[in-house]
């Protein structure tokens, strides 16, 4: 048998990961064949040719990243992360979307190495590759010099029609055509086929136009399978630094089978008889599954090889790079590990209680107080920097100069928190985005995101409550505390003073994990920090800021604590004796032990919640016996205090509750 020339290997290596992907889903019963069929082409070029990476070392710093936004094709991401050598045995790819496996449905960030962010809700797999294409372009313009780049690498996105219908691609596409982020390549699924039926139904604009607007790069390849014409698209999108890259690859969904290029391939199995007609179709053997030919085993395990040696001559780079700037080495290598650096927190500011402080205003001082000891933080606001008080005094714009820190996402709130999202899963950087909270609607999926994917997105949310005033209902928050609280692995941040800001940030600094800052517009009083130990208090996520009354416990959050203090006063004059608890955190709190919570809320006592939004999961602390003052109702238009007022937020309706209770 003559040997295989250099286009049959390719082929056969294509076709290998087709059937992965194929049986990965027969075996299953459900997923997505169609997508894996008609896209093997772009996938093998990619990770054989095009992307810098390692499989031995899956989360080298310098590593391109690839994003399939359509996560639904994951038996193909799962196929070329076990063809190219990371640690994902053939076992797994059996065990597709079985309990326990490394390969769920949808790519998972931490499950399969390899996978840089979680996908699945279209569009947000793009939004979160400008992130990451953010995070190369900033770290890239601070730490590389002439003759030493340890920051130089691209970000390759797969994405289908869905995502380009999606909201979102437009918010974060047009970003990243503003940001000119060169180092962005996009590769365009265009099957003209969606779950529905033919595209034609519901998308028929002019993606070339749409992305030429947004000053995008558009390159087109005719057919999918012409690897010469896909490499030349590639090869032409790396060498434009100006701009990302939008390549339109014009694919057949089903490619070999029975059900090609029809909505019947999208979503679910082949099926036997069509499994064994695509593999004959293709040339492939009809009677083996997850069967991977030695010529195709060997073609793909060069990848490894090949790996090594870039990722060895970086390091050889990066030591020089040590000797000749020593400083940044450092400071690199320890944001990299995702490492504060020792003693920050000795910046934090403590506040006065002279006169007060919005906790908006809080934030804005404690992040230029820390700016210089904490240089990965790096963020900005929807269009409202000047609202949200999220701005370093002393950097440029990012996009005036990508050394800068400041971030203008413009009105993209969804766009914008996706992309946090993808920065803080590229590493080296601790990102935030700021808007109103009550539009933290509009991104509520990238927030949840993050929560899922656990990574270190910081979510700051100014005008908190009613107590905004004149702006009204539209812009009053009431729900949306107790919604994001819901979302797991999310940790909740509402302080009560500027205090109490300094110490939520620290927190959330610290706790490495994704959170949510609400933030008041109104002025607070301050709480002296060293008094109540507000710090130490903070970090148990609710604590006494009086326990000397036992009759009644009074808790509360943000605003509504200045509340409960003057309350107690007042209890006080007329003989009753409260206990004060501020609770900044409610995630932090039910992680403290038993011990602590029943001491700091013991049963028997009778509780009273206070907090401006929804009354919903205040039950599970105050009891049936207990009271909640809160808002289950939309805000309306005055000036804060008298809303505040009429809805209910008075030291007399605490009182008149307080002695309703007590009756009991």
């Amino acid at each position: 048998m003559s040997e295989m020339t250099a286009a049959e290997i390719d082929q056969i290596s294509i076709n290998t990961l087709r059937f992965l992907a194929v049986d990965a889903v027969e075996r299953a019963k459900n997923g997505h064949p169609g997508a894996p069929l008609g896209c093997a082409p772009i996938a093998y070029l990619l990770y054989n040719k095009f992307m810098k990476h390692d499989p031995t070392d899956p989360k080298w710093s310098d590593r391109d990243r690839f994003v399939l936004s359509n996560g639904h094709a994951s038996a193909l991401l799962y196929g070329m992360l076990h063809l190219a050598g990371y640690d994902l045995p053939l076992e797994q790819l059996m065990q597709f979307r079985e309990w326990g496996s490394h390969t769920p449905g949808h790519p998972e960030l931490g499950e399969a190495p390899g996978v840089e962010v979680t996908t699945g809700p279209l569009g947000q797999g793009l939004a979160m590759a400008v992130g990451l294409a953010i995070a190369e372009k900033h770290l890239a313009a601070v730490y590389n010099h002439e003759n030493h780049t340890p920051v130089d690498h691209h970000t390759y996105v797969l994405c289908g029609d869905g995502d380009l219908m999606e909201g979102i691609s437009h918010e974060s596409c047009s970003l990243a055509g503003t940001l000119a982020l060169g180092k962005l390549i996009v590769l365009y699924d265009d099957n003209l086929i969606s779950l529905d039926g033919p595209t034609e139904l519901s998308f028929t604009e002019d993606v070339t136009k749409r992305f030429e607007a947004y000053h995008w790069q558009v390159l087109h390849v005719a057919d999918g399978n012409d690897l010469a014409a896909l490499s030349k698209a590639i090869e032409e999108a790396k060498s434009e630094a100006g701009k990302p890259t939008l390549i339109k690859v014009r694919t057949v969904i089903g490619y070999g089978s029975p059900k090609a290029g029809t909505k019947a391939v999208h979503g679910e199995a082949l099926g036997a008889e069509a499994t064994k007609a695509t593999k004959k179709n293709l040339g492939f053997p009809e009677d083996k599954s997850f069967y991977i030919p030695d010529e195709a085993a060997a073609k793909w395990g060069e990848i490894i090889p090949k790996g090594k040696k870039i990722h060895a001559e970086w390091d050889a780079k990066f030591a020089e790079y040590k000797k000749a700037y020593p400083a940044e080495a450092a400071e690199f290598t320890r944001t990299t590990a995702m490492e504060l650096a020792e003693g920050w927190e000795k910046k934090l500011p403590v506040f006065p209680t002279d006169k007060p402080i919005a906790t908006r205003n809080a934030g804005q001082v404690v992040m230029n107080a820390i700016a210089g000891v904490v240089p990965e933080l790096f963020g900005g606001a929807a269009d409202l920097t000047s609202s949200t008080k999220t701005i370093f005094a002393n950097s440029p714009s990012f996009h005036v100069d990508p050394v800068g820190r400041n971030v203008f996402f413009g009105v993209r709130e969804f766009g914008m928190m996706a992309a946090v999202n993808g920065i803080a899963a590229h590493g080296g950087l601790i990102p935030f985005g700021s808007t109103f909270y009550t539009f933290s609607d509009y991104c509520r999926s990238a927030i949840r995101m993050g929560g899922l994917m656990s990574v270190h997105s910081l979510y700051v949310f100014t005008h908190d409550s009613i107590g905004l005033g004149a702006d009204g209902p539209t812009h009053q928050p009431i729900e949306h505390l107790m919604s994001m609280r819901a979302i797991p692995q999310l940790t909740d941040f509402r302080p009560a003073d500027a205090n109490e800001t300094a110490a939520c940030w620290q927190l959330a600094l610290e706790r490495k994990s994704a959170s949510f800052m609400a933030l008041s517009r109104q002025d607070l009083p301050v709480l002296d920090a060293e008094k109540y130990k507000v710090r130490e208090g903070v970090k148990h996520g609710a604590y006494a800021l009086d326990d000397s009354g036992k009759d009644i416990i009074l808790m509360a959050t943000g605003s509504e604590v200045e509340l409960i203090m003057r309350a107690a006063e007042a209890l006080k004059k007329e003989g009753i004796g409260a206990t004060v608890i501020s609770m900044p955190s409610f995630k932090i709190f039910d992680e403290q032990d038993d011990a602590y919570k029943s001491a700091l809320m013991p049963e028997g006592t009778p509780k009273i919640g206070v907090e401006a939004g929804s009354t919903m999961g205040w039950w599970k602390y105050v009891g049936h016996n207990g009271g909640i003052i809160g808002v289950d109702k939309f805000g309306a238009s005055a000036p804060g205090p008298k809303v505040l007022e009429e809805y209910g937020f008075t030291v007399e309706h605490i009182v008149e509750l307080t002695k309703k209770l007590l009756k009991k």
